[in-house]
């Protein structure tokens, strides 16, 4: 039986603590992933947006991770009963950037929980607002998005619409396992739909490895680092769309929205918008 609005809205408020260092390994092992090429990273390196992913890490013991590799339900989040768990996007505001040798400190509050009822059945929306912060205070506030679903069948889902075909500068990206491999090592992610194609092909039904969409985020602003390897990203938010899987290419996309706003998106490979996003930046 599925919770009502009124015993979700029992864990708006719900608050925790959590501590790190900014490591180089990790700092390290992503520009890798991504593809740049290898440099040192001294103490006092700043940390691109969104690598603040590779901290503060689920550390579950492997007694309570559950059949599809989350950690079962409860904890800090509430004991939702519906069986799928999706990052459905975020917004940011980066205030200063954090850098490598930096003591941090991750403060959660659970924001918002609503359920509603979609085509698919049964959906419940909790909302996280995460402030991130070092010796000079708050660099990082992130509201990051969860929606949880019933087993409605990939096939049943609504057509994506189509992405833009403007984009003034692009790159295409081969997800290929390893790829999704190293991510989920580096964000230490048990989600089998990442890794494991038999449970997601015969136990979620899907055609493959599905792509994180952390890491297509990442990607979408490491696409603009690209590009413009000067300007600092103050504003971002993302949102999903459709998925993309191993079996095909996408494409991160990009253009210039005028002042200092950027739009964002990856397309797949048949021309589906799969994730929109918008940057600001100095």
């Amino acid at each position: 039986m599925n919770p009502s609005n009124e015993e979700l809205a029992a864990w708006v408020g719900r608050s925790e603590t959590q501590h790190d260092t900014i490591g180089a390994t990790p700092v390290r092992a992503l520009t890798a992933t991504l593809d740049h090429p290898a440099a040192p990273v001294p103490d006092g390196t700043p940390l691109p947006p969104l690598w603040h992913w590779l901290y503060f890490l689920p550390m579950h013991r492997q007694s309570e991770i559950g059949a599809d590799g989350h950690a079962r339900r409860g904890g800090f989040l509430p004991p939702v009963p519906l069986p799928r768990r999706m990052w459905a996007g975020g917004r940011f505001a980066f205030e200063h950037p954090l850098h490598v040798g930096d003591e941090i400190v991750r403060t959660s509050r659970i924001a918002d929980i609503r359920a509603k009822q979609g085509r698919s059945g049964a959906l419940v929306f909790v909302t996280l607002r995460h402030e991130i912060a070092d010796a000079r205070g708050v660099a990082i506030t992130e509201e990051h998005d969860i929606v949880y679903r019933g087993d409605a069948r990939p096939e049943n889902a609504r057509p994506a619409p189509q992405a833009p075909a403007d984009e003034r500068f692009a790159r295409e990206i081969a997800p290929d396992p390893m790829l999704l491999f190293r991510y989920s090592a580096l964000t230490f992610n048990g989600h089998r739909i990442h890794y494991d194609r038999g449970y997601v092909t015969e136990v979620e039904g899907y055609p493959g490895l599905i792509v994180h969409g952390p890491l297509i985020a990442t990607l979408l602003l490491d696409l603009l680092r690209r590009e413009y390897p000067r300007a600092r990203v103050r504003r971002f938010a993302f949102k999903a769309v459709s998925p993309l899987f191993d079996t095909d290419r996408f494409a991160v996309c990009g253009r210039p929205e005028g002042g200092n706003a950027f739009m964002l998106w990856a397309r797949s490979h048949d021309g589906a918008l799969a994730m929109q996003a918008s940057a600001e930046v100095d």
